[in-house]
């Protein structure tokens, strides 16, 4: 992605970021239980995608001859990297262990909503946004609308408290996912996007490493055993989901309002269910096709606000 600041940011990168993120993210549920299907341990995976993107990442800067040993940005993008891609992302990796991904995709839906109630520097403005608020509530109501048929299976089941400490580690991991977005983008990086980027992934997938070990995932694990299509999936997280799709979430952030870049939690689930239908021959019910509706009005919705308040602004501003 281009080093741009928020005035000067292309339109069409923009929207190719845009669409990076919502179709690219929305497609790694499939594909990260297609790796683990074939073989790979979950935090074994984590650390293994996240080490080779990064260090993928940091050779093409290092090509490029740009600074990447600057101390106070690396410190930035560690702890942004752990917060995101080990905490957050490891709890969603773990949890799928145990809850159904209805209940997974639903809770870590909410991160709009915590990304509302997490930015206090822009609470004047989210909080007086209607159309943002509404779009945010329709939104996480669309998600549940899309999974309501799994979630009434969910409370019926024997062990359904079991699952409720999962759930709620689940919010903590949305909330650290939010919290972490947050931290990134209201600190001033001299780094580029790309050398930021593949710092976060560095500093996440050396941390998997001993939380491999610490759950016996080595033992008994020989590469030789993975299946083919484990390492499809594998090399399509690396190159999609953490090049190209973590590269522009980072992009986005410095360049765009927080609340917008949020949206990619409800179009994520979108595209999970669509993948389903394509590939995994999962059926589709009027209720689903009426969640998913809701869903992509409430991301207009969300999307037209900001546009509809940028441009004011430049017409005062010209005026």
């Amino acid at each position: 992605m281009p080093s741009t600041s928020t005035k000067t940011a292309s339109p069409l990168w923009v929207i190719i970021a845009f669409a990076t993120v919502y179709l690219v993210w929305g497609s790694t549920y499939f594909f990260i239980r297609f790796a683990m299907q074939g073989g790979f341990p979950p935090f074994f995976l984590g650390a293994v995608r996240f080490i080779i993107a990064g260090l993928i990442m940091m050779t093409w800067c290092v090509i490029k001859k740009e600074n990447i040993f600057n101390k106070k940005d690396i410190i930035t993008a560690a702890i942004t990297g752990i917060l995101l891609l080990f905490v957050a992302n490891g709890i969603v990796i773990w949890s799928e262990q145990t809850l159904p991904s209805a209940m997974v995709a639903i809770l870590v839906s909410s991160a709009p909503i915590w990304f509302v109630v997490l930015d206090k520097p822009h609470w004047s403005v989210n909080f007086r946004s209607t159309a943002t608020i509404i779009g945010l509530i329709i939104g996480f109501g669309g998600v549940i609308l899309l999974f309501s048929e799994q979630i009434g299976n969910i409370f019926k089941s024997a062990d359904a408290q079991a699952k409720l400490p999962w759930m709620l580690l689940l919010v903590v991991g949305t909330i650290s996912w939010s919290g972490g977005s947050l931290y990134s983008k209201s600190r001033k990086s001299t780094s580029s996007t790309t050398v930021s980027s593949a710092w976060q992934m560095l500093a996440a997938g050396l941390v998997y490493v001993p939380v491999s070990f610490l759950h016996g995932e080595y033992k008994g694990l020989h590469l030789q055993n993975i299946q083919p299509h484990g390492w499809m999936g594998l090399i399509y997280l690396i190159i999609f989901g953490s090049i190209a799709g973590f590269s522009a979430y980072v992009w986005l952030l410095q360049v765009r309002p927080a609340t917008q870049v949020s949206t990619y939690a409800y179009v994520n689930p979108v595209i999970a269910v669509i993948l389903g239908i394509f590939f995994a021959g999962e059926h589709i019910s009027f209720t689903q096709i009426g969640g998913l509706a809701i869903i992509l009005f409430s991301v207009l919705l969300i999307n037209l606000s900001k546009y509809r308040k940028e441009k004011k602004t430049l017409e005062l501003v010209v005026d």
